[in-house]
């Protein structure tokens, strides 16, 4: 069996990552291959939380800039999430996964309600907890969401799972010679205004020395990879 570094991480997965080769809703095939590589690590005895974005249903700060209240839509955000947090949940269940989703809106017949101490004993229990709703608060990104999760569960890591494989000097989707970076330091990323993820995320990943993996969730077998210290993509952390 493969040796486990992290035994408890927050892995955040992007809504459009839900899309697969689509741009909105929710692609089966796509997300029962996330479920798998989830289940994979929790196999192994890693205790997973998750934050999944909405953006594939809906994007608030999109809406917000072409002339929607800011508060309405990050609302209307965070109830994508609960959407896209379902559908996993669903999908984990046929892995044979024991799940929990936790919304920080209450709405008690579809979801629980996120409180810190149950949520680290469905952790303990081997169960999957699937964080939605963001923070429950407007103008805060998932980002920021899965960085305060994950300090409130003690996670050892947060995993950012995107389309890319890592962090690049460019966008590669646009620019055939990126370079992609293998390590970089916090500071790094804010200096350089890096879209690894929100500053107000990586600010509070620094100040609570959470190292943060960047890897492509679309490749098999990348989740079991992070969470046993291989290197791939790219890794964030101190100096």
């Amino acid at each position: 069996m493969a040796k486990v570094h992290y035994r408890r991480v927050m892995l955040k997965i992007s809504g459009e990552a839900l899309a697969g080769e689509g741009k909105y809703g929710i692609e089966p095939t796509t997300i029962d291959a996330i479920s798998r590589d989830v289940a994979e690590a929790v196999n192994l005895g890693v205790e997973v939380a998750l934050v999944i974005g909405g953006g594939n249903i809906f994007r608030g700060l999109s809406a917000s800039a072409k002339g929607m209240d800011r508060s309405s839509a990050d609302y209307m955000g965070m109830l994508a999430t609960v959407m896209n947090g379902l559908a996993l949940q669903d999908s984990l269940e046929k892995q044979g996964m024991t799940t929990r989703v936790m919304s920080a809106i209450t709405m008690q017949e579809v979801a629980e309600p996120y409180i810190r101490r149950r949520a680290i004993r469905h952790l303990e229990k081997g169960r999957v907890v699937i964080c939605a709703a963001g923070t429950g608060n407007p103008y805060f990104t998932t980002d920021t969401a899965a960085a305060l999760r994950a300090m409130e569960l003690k996670a050892e890591a947060l995993l950012k799972a995107t389309r890319v494989d890592g962090v690049y000097d460019r966008d590669p989707e646009k620019f055939v010679d990126a370079e992609k970076i293998h390590r970089l330091t916090y500071l790094d990323v804010l200096q350089k205004g890096l879209k690894v993820m929100d500053s107000a995320a990586i600010s509070l990943c620094m100040d609570n020395e959470l190292p943060v993996i960047v890897f492509d969730l679309i490749k098999a077998g990348n989740i079991k990879k992070a969470v046993c210290g291989e290197s791939i993509g790219t890794l964030v952390k101190g100096g």
